[in-house]
């Protein structure tokens, strides 16, 4: 096979992952906005109860996120722990719809996030070794642009279906089932394991966090900071809603932080290409920052779409171009597990980061948590210039090439 001809099929291979994602999105960000005021408008739980179920789903998913990475080393396949994993994310939304307490919405979500755990490092170790080491702000950007499709056309669709059938948030949790099950499908025709040492070899490197890399572990320490401070995104929708937005309108708010996402995503990974992930990143946080310190102190509704725009730049500026760093700090032959690391530290800090959220928003002030994450971001973007990015799995790619 000639090389143009390799990075054509491997390209068709992250696209393919890309539509997969659309469809699931497309799915999960119909229902993930409504779900909040589902559980305090429709079945009377208290506010405190988002940050419960939030941080918990995260948490618990973010166990599996290594083992499913660790596994699928040792088996040397990704693509059955990402069909079980979006197969479980397409259940979820069932489970949504017969929900009849806040502890069932917890169910749900727990199905929903056990199935991210499955499929995330595994999807993106796929990513990885489907593109060239010098590639992979280009892949995963083009990854999260397709993604992020999904998460504009979501949000849009549930806004329709609210229109024609008012306050029907389980017919929309229903409805959502459907792109669900078709990601399960495209992913089981037009995804391919690629052909790669990993499988062909007979010994691996064995997995330990005392193998990671210096720099890998500084970088994991500023991401689990920064987590602290990053709760969930279902208190800027309450806040939306405390501002005076009405449920559609939420959706609304939700398709446009997206449509940004989408604009900027691919040129975003092409620049981290070319100018590196460390900068986009503490770029990034800083955006973060002010964004959640708009929301601390905004006055009005008004200011609310601007806040989200810059809430797309600073996703934007972050989650495409974050896993890309993660791959080039990596051991290639230890991939899966490693990557699945990074989720650990992301979903570990996400319960308490969603609970202290919780507690502030309801017991101090509805301003109190988005001053805390604002400072911590800010904090992580001055901590991130101690990571010195080493390309560890890009060097050794490049000697066995």
């Amino acid at each position: 096979m000639k090389h143009s001809d390799s990075v054509q099929r491997l390209n068709r291979t992250v696209s393919a992952l890309g539509l997969v994602s659309l469809l699931s999105d497309l799915a999960s960000k119909m229902v993930y906005p409504l779900t909040p005021i589902f559980l305090t408008g429709v079945l009377g739980a208290p506010a405190w109860t988002v940050g419960v179920v939030e941080g918990i789903a995260e948490s618990t998913a973010s166990i599996l996120k290594l083992y499913s990475g660790w596994l699928s080393d040792r088996v040397g396949q990704r693509k059955p722990f990402a069909v079980m994993g979006y197969g479980l994310g397409a259940l979820s939304k069932l489970g949504l719809a017969v929900s009849l307490g806040w502890g069932h919405v917890l169910g749900a979500r727990l199905i929903d996030r056990v199935g991210k755990g499955l499929r995330a490092a595994p999807r993106d170790a796929l990513i990885a070794e489907n593109c060239l080491p010098q590639q992979r702000g280009q892949a995963f950007g083009l990854h999260h642009s397709l993604e992020t499709i999904g998460e504009i056309v979501g949000p849009l669709a549930g806004f329709w279906l609210l229109w024609q059938f008012p306050e029907n948030y389980r017919g929309v949790f229903a409805i959502a089932f459907i792109p669900a099950l078709l990601s399960v499908l495209v992913l089981l025709a037009l995804v391919k394991e690629p052909r790669s040492p990993r499988q062909a070899a007979r010994s691996r490197p064995q997995f330990t966090f005392q193998g990671l890399s210096p720099t890998y572990r500084r970088f994991l320490l500023v991401v689990g900071l920064f987590g602290l401070g990053n709760s969930s995104d279902a208190f800027l929708l309450l806040r939306a809603q405390e501002l005076g937005f009405a449920s559609s309108q939420v959706l609304l708010l939700y398709a446009v932080f997206n449509l940004v996402e989408m604009s900027l995503g691919l040129a975003a990974g092409n620049l981290s290409d070319r100018v590196g992930r460390r900068p986009l990143l503490a770029s990034g946080y800083l955006v973060f920052a002010l964004v959640y310190l708009g929301f601390a102190i905004a006055p009005s509704a008004a200011v609310i779409w601007p806040l989200f725009m810059l809430y797309g730049l600073y996703s934007t500026l972050t989650r495409g171009v974050q896993k890309a760093f993660v791959a080039d700090l990596v051991h290639p032959e230890r991939r899966g597990a490693e990557i699945g690391t990074f989720y650990l530290v992301v979903g570990l800090v996400a319960l308490p980061a969603s609970l202290v959220a919780g507690w502030l928003y309801t017991q101090v002030g509805v301003a109190a948590p988005f001053y805390l994450s604002a400072a911590i971001a800010a904090i992580a973007a001055l901590l991130l210039r101690i990571v010195q990015p080493t390309p560890l799995a890009t060097r050794i790619e490049s000697t066995i090439k």
